[in-house]
């Protein structure tokens, strides 16, 4: 971070976009210069009349750039996703490419949120000035996309424009390595390290990003299209991951489905179309990319607000004697996916934890019932997901691995096994947070070979009369009441972050000897403890009777989760377990 005030860093912003003297000769969109300088003028005023809360959060930082890439709230700033931060950063990418790679290219998507064309552009002219190929979807796709087409293509990198299921004032910079994987600590440092020596204008003393008219670049070869045949082979790889044998797609199967105005209706209705669901019902208002996600305020599947209006749907479709077997619905880069069924009287939400191991149940029982062994097959999972995923695996007899949180470790393992010449021992991956993967073809999770898979296996339920929710319980009986809960508590503003960390170093040296009554059997400080994995900002509290409590700092937001693990012989006793470790955890972060 600059060491000038953030008055002299207002004025420097307003003196540059105002003035038009932009950045390398990168000239934004008209419009886009209108509303940056309306905002700058805003601050000011702001500033005037004593309020500085404003301009504060906009400058008191750079946006951090880790292996998430980037991700904030749009608007002009440091730290705020705009043309300037987004040129600085893919200019430091850049240069770590020029550095590693001969003759690199990056692929490039997008998702429905706002500025995601011009952000890809501006990224595409940068790339271009430095003599990197860009090759860029031309329309909004899902991230597994991106993901896989960076080693369809052969590329040395990928970027996608994506928040995720952020709020609609978000946008992000998502950077994948080689691999197809999110970019790895070491490399993310790195960037991070040439992303600090570059100005944001010219004449501050520091280099500031290169670029190029995009239009001549795409005429010259250096911007080009990434074609159909990329996205056709991208769901031909996942159909190959069917578990489905042949008669079993004539069952019938009601799909109500919602890409939540994000990027997944086309990859997903054409995949549930060649499994034999020829007809996806889309949920009304949700069904077109939209930015502003109108009809609700957090597009994301893990939150009952983001699927009530599937939920009204399924509810009146069923009214009509036309009612659907599940709702689906994926985050706007379709990376994630959520599913409610029909319970009794209401409409019940199957959680991250609970459909990852449904899912994992569910392939392994396939394959088992193919008279294939898994004795050589690996699967999966963090550290801060489900405990009854060991009961599956012991129960089925494949190997289960535990990473850190973040889809990347588990693309990491499939490319260790990948060099081994072993990618086919690799059978699943997820994470608590609705994220799932079967298959090698990417690299991250991918909301489309979940959603097929969800799809064959509530078929495969239905036809023993059963939804996914009786087949849950089912499990939850056989191998005990294991619960999870997630909680978020958010430290906005400048003074967020200094909070959190001192609240992570106040885990670390003054550890509590009982959460919610229970003993604290162990600690683990993911950060100094020799755990086998990476150092990360993690500590897990390991209490008596199968419970635990995991705190760590988000990645990308600013707010501390909490994680919570229970276990009981009954639902109701495992809740009221929940209910005690969140009261005590709350306190603990208080």
């Amino acid at each position: 971070m600059s060491d000038k005030s953030i008055e002299s860093m207002l004025q420097e912003w307003r003196d540059n976009v105002e003035g038009e003297t932009l950045q390398c000769g990168f000239a934004p969109q008209f419009a886009e210069l209108e509303e940056l300088s309306s905002e700058l003028a805003s601050m000011a005023r702001n500033l005037e009349a004593g309020d500085a809360s404003h301009v504060t959060n906009a400058f008191f930082k750079d946006l951090e750039f880790g292996t998430a890439g980037l991700r904030g709230v749009i608007g002009a700033g440091t730290n705020r996703m705009n043309v300037y931060t987004v040129a600085r950063a893919t200019q430091g990418l850049a240069d770590y490419l020029n550095a590693h790679f001969e003759n690199p290219s990056v692929a490039i998507a997008r998702d429905s949120r706002h500025k995601g064309e011009l952000f890809v552009d501006v990224a595409a002219s940068v790339l271009a000035a430095n003599g990197i190929r860009a090759l860029i979807y031309p329309r909004v796709e899902p991230t597994p996309a991106l993901s896989f087409a960076v080693r369809d293509l052969g590329c040395s990198a990928g970027i996608n424009m994506t928040a995720s299921h952020n709020p609609a004032a978000y946008n992000g910079y998502k950077v994948y390595g080689p691999d197809g994987c999110q970019i790895t600590s070491e490399a993310a440092s790195e960037i991070s390290e040439r992303i600090a020596r570059l100005a944001y204008f010219e004449g501050e003393g520091a280099p500031c990003a290169k670029t190029v008219d995009f239009q001549q670049a795409s005429f010259d070869g250096t911007i080009s299209w990434i074609g159909e045949d990329t996205i056709a082979r991208f769901i031909d790889a996942v159909l190959a991951q069917s578990q489905e044998e042949p008669g079993d797609s004539e069952a019938p199967l009601s799909v109500l489905y919602t890409p939540l105005c994000g990027t997944g209706l086309e990859c997903v209705s054409q995949t549930l179309e060649r499994i034999g669901i020829p007809y996806v019902n889309v949920v009304p208002g949700q069904d077109l990319p939209n930015g502003d996600f109108p009809t609700c305020e957090y597009p994301n599947p893990e939150e009952r607000d983001a699927l009530e209006p599937g939920i009204d749907a399924c509810r009146a479709a069923k009214a009509a004697g036309r009612p659907h077997d599940l709702l689906l619905a994926t985050d706007p880069d379709a990376d994630r996916v959520g599913v409610a069924c029909e319970d009794g009287d209401d409409y019940t939400l199957i959680t991250g934890n609970e459909m990852g191991i449904l899912l994992m149940d569910f392939i392994a029982r396939k394959k088992a019932a193919r008279g294939e062994s898994l004795s050589r097959s690996v699967a999966v999972t963090t550290i801060v997901s489900s405990a009854m995923a060991d009961s599956i695996a012991a129960e089925y007899g494949f190997e289960l691995r535990r990473v850190l949180t973040g889809f990347k470790y588990i693309g990491e393992v499939i490319g260790r096994l990948e060099a081994a010449g072993e990618a086919d021992r690799f059978m699943f991956g997820f994470e608590e947070s609705y994220g799932y993967l079967a298959g090698t073809h990417v690299r991250d999770k991918d909301a489309v070979v979940a959603s097929m898979l969800i799809c064959q296996m509530a078929r495969y339920w239905r036809a023993q009369g059963k939804t996914l929710v009786d087949a849950m319980r089912d499990l939850y009986a056989a191998y005990g009441w294991w619960l999870n809960r997630t909680v978020s508590i958010a430290y906005p503003g400048a003074d967020g972050d200094a909070r959190m960390k001192d609240i992570m170093a106040r885990l670390r040296t003054e550890a509590p000897a009982k959460i919610a009554g229970r003993a604290v059997a162990g600690v683990v400080d993911y950060a100094h403890d020799k755990t086998g994995l990476p150092s990360a900002n993690v500590v897990e509290f390991r209490l008596e009777g199968d419970c635990k409590v995991i705190v760590r700092p988000s990645g990308t937001e600013p707010k501390i989760k909490l994680y919570l693990f229970a276990k009981d012989e009954s639902r109701d006793g495992a809740e009221a377990l929940l209910d005690a470790l969140e009261a005590a955890g709350r306190k603990l972060l208080n």
